[in-house]
């Protein structure tokens, strides 16, 4: 029996499916309902099909189909067998359609039978509408061009034009070809996924030359590819895909796909002869060597203006006679740095409160608060420090203690992780201080006799006090806490 959720997902279809299951199956040894699209059901359908899903009838199974299974409440998937169907191989697909084709009597071409296949997405049902589709839209006879055209899909050739000429760096080309494809009917979006799924292709293809073995499209496009695939740096490929990915996005909301469409052939355009982040270094690091190559044969320019180079020191440019072109290379070098530029060192700290300081001094406050309440000293040097971390401390802590005391100081310093209990944190000696001279003060004459005098009263704070008079005004202040002076509520006396 055979329920579309879809339609009927309310509490009294579920009530009467329940109300069935009281009976026996009169010619087989299962009851076995099927509920379609399952998670279209409400709550409270789903809440009434509980029960019966715990302790179910014996001689009834369910059978839930869905494509949504995360809209599918936790309490049902937790008493069902869930099983993923897998997608089906683009051959297995071929091979169906291919005999039913030929079942039906309709003569289809292997391409259009590739096409048809891989726009399922590895869906037999979806694969299946298509080929109806296609079938419906020819004479009897299923043209490659008739499923492109069905399906928007430009011609594989003419997509291999474009990106040829976007990696060319050929703006003016690559506007044209897309123009092109437009007014022919395809769209801007199924453009740039073919160039996407291309520029994939292409870079399994420089990877792994027996990419694409058994799916006929990539078999066609082989040839073609291997070029490209030999020509295209790895850095360029990668690039390409993650413009062409963005670009999909953005296709996809703006206003004019197509506009959209030629905006990121023009960024592919334009960014096709730059070079790549390590070139530029290797470029830097290395100023004997000739400029990064770019893809058409030219050289980085990497000549400075005027005014800059006036400013630099002489050894940091190397220019040559010619004017600057696309052909030629100036090198930029970068000099070594000059004593009156190093930045200035602090002094090299003592102890481990002097470390503490030095945070505080240079604004580190979260490293500072770790080393205030996270940090037991186990011992001390200058250029070495061993500390056990307490619960709280990050893990990195010693990694970026010891590279920002070196960078501060100038030399290289040591942080050692230990086992041992070592001292208190700077906070535990804090309290421990705190509560040493509260049971001082407490214990003070003068102290209990206030406290006796005004009963009730607690000493809410203890102050320390330094005076710049002299030395016998020094002292500690006592605010005291009195709640049952009516007339002083919320004051404090010294």
């Amino acid at each position: 029996m055979e329920m579309d959720a879809a339609s009927r997902t309310g509490v009294d279809d579920i009530r009467d499916l329940t109300e069935g299951m009281r009976y026996r199956p009169v010619s087989g040894r299962y009851k076995i309902y099927i509920i379609d699209e399952v998670h279209m059901l409400s709550k409270n359908a789903f809440n009434a099909l509980l029960k019966t899903l715990e302790e179910p009838p014996p001689d009834v199974k369910f059978i839930f189909a869905t494509t949504e299974i995360h809209k599918v409440p936790v309490t049902v998937l937790s008493r069902c067998q869930r099983f993923s169907l897998r997608r089906v191989p683009v051959e297995l697909l071929i091979r169906h359609y291919r005999q039913i084709a030929e079942a039906e009597g309709v003569e289809i071409k292997p391409a259009a039978l590739a096409l048809i296949a891989r726009a399922a997405d590895g869906s037999v049902r979806d694969g299946l509408s298509l080929l109806d589709q296609a079938i419906a839209l020819s004479a009897g006879q299923v043209e490659e061009a008739a499923v492109r055209d069905m399906l928007g899909v430009a011609d594989r050739g003419l997509i291999f034009d474009l990106l040829e000429s976007v990696v060319r760096g050929d703006a003016p080309a690559a506007l044209a070809q897309m123009d092109g494809l437009y007014q022919g009917g395809a769209d801007p979006l199924m453009i740039l996924q073919d160039l996407l799924d291309l520029s994939h292709f292409v870079t399994r293809l420089k990877l792994a030359p027996e990419a694409g073995t058994g799916d006929p499209i990539a078999e066609g496009d082989r040839e073609r590819a291997r070029p490209l695939a030999e020509k295209l740096a790895m850095p360029v490929l990668a690039r390409a895909w993650q413009m062409l990915l963005k670009g999909l996005e953005e296709v996809q909301v703006a206003p004019s796909p197509v506009q959209a469409a030629e905006m990121v052939l023009v960024r592919l355009a334009y960014v096709a002869d730059l070079p790549g982040p390590a070139e530029l270094v290797r470029a830097v690091v290395a100023p004997s060597a000739p400029g990064p190559a770019l893809g058409n044969g030219a050289t980085a320019n990497l000549n400075p203006p005027a005014s800059a180079r006036a400013a630099a020191p002489p050894q940091a440019i190397e220019t040559v006679s010619s004017a600057p072109s696309a052909s030629n290379t100036l090198r930029v070098t970068v000099p070594l740095a000059d004593s009156a530029t190093e930045p200035e060192r602090d002094p090299v700290p003592q102890s481990f409160a002097d470390v503490v300081a030095l945070f505080d001094r240079r604004r580190e406050a979260l490293i500072r608060s770790h080393l205030w309440s996270h940090f037991h000293l186990v011992s001390f040097e200058p250029g070495r420090i061993e500390f056990r971390p307490a619960e709280g401390a990050p893990r990195d802590l010693a990694n970026r203690l010891g590279q920002l005391l070196s960078e501060w100081t100038g030399i290289r310093w040591l942080i050692a992780v230990s086992e041992a209990e070592g001292e208190p944190t700077l906070r535990e000696q804090e309290q421990h201080r705190e509560r040493e001279l509260r049971n001082e003060v407490t214990s003070h004459p003068l102290v209990r006799a206030v406290l006796e005098t005004f009963p009730g009263a607690t000493i809410a704070a203890v102050r320390e006090r330094f005076a710049a008079s002299g030395p016998d005004t020094e002292g500690d202040e006592i605010s005291l806490d009195n709640p049952g002076d009516e007339g002083n509520t919320g004051e404090e006396g010294s």
